[in-house]
C-alpha cells in the first residue's frame, strides 16, 4: 500500500513559481512511476508530468514543457514538481499519483494510488 501526501500549493501571480512536493509511504514507491496530474474546474484530469524510477526521460504535457520540472528523491520517497513562469491557465487542483509499473502512462485509470490534491491558483 502507498499513501501520498501533497504540499506546496497556493496562490501566486502570473509569472511566479511554486514547488509541489509529494511524500510517499510504502514499498511500491521504490519501483514504480510517479506522476503529477491536474484538474481544472469543468475539465478532465490531465497528466502534467511523470517520472519513472530512475528519473530518466521524464514526460511533460505540451502546455508545461520548458516551465515545469519533475524530479524524485527515492531516498526521501518524495516527488517534486517545480513550476515556473506560471500562467492563469495553470490554475487547477494538482494530484500526485503512483503506479506499481515503472512505465509512464497518461491514463489516470492506470495509476494505483492518489494523493488528496493541492490547489494552485494563478492570478493575472
Amino acid at each position: 500500500q502507498v499513501q501520498l501526501v501533497e504540499s506546496g500549493g497556493g496562490a501566486v501571480q502570473a509569472g511566479g513559481s511554486l514547488r509541489l512536493s509529494c511524500a510517499a509511504s510504502g514499498r511500491a514507491f521504490n519501483s514504480g512511476a510517479m506522476g503529477w496530474f491536474r484538474q481544472a474546474a469543468g475539465k478532465e484530469r490531465e497528466l502534467v508530468a511523470a517520472i519513472n524510477w530512475s528519473g530518466g526521460l521524464p514526460f511533460y504535457g505540451d502546455s508545461v514543457k520548458g516551465r515545469f520540472t519533475i524530479s524524485r528523491d527515492n531516498a526521501k520517497k518524495t516527488v517534486y514538481l517545480q513550476m515556473n513562469s506560471l500562467k492563469p491557465e495553470d490554475t487547477a487542483d494538482y494530484y500526485c499519483a503512483a503506479r506499481g509499473s515503472n512505465f509512464i502512462t497518461k491514463l489516470p485509470s492506470l495509476y494505483d494510488y492518489w494523493g488528496q490534491g493541492t490547489q494552485v491558483t494563478v492570478s493575472s
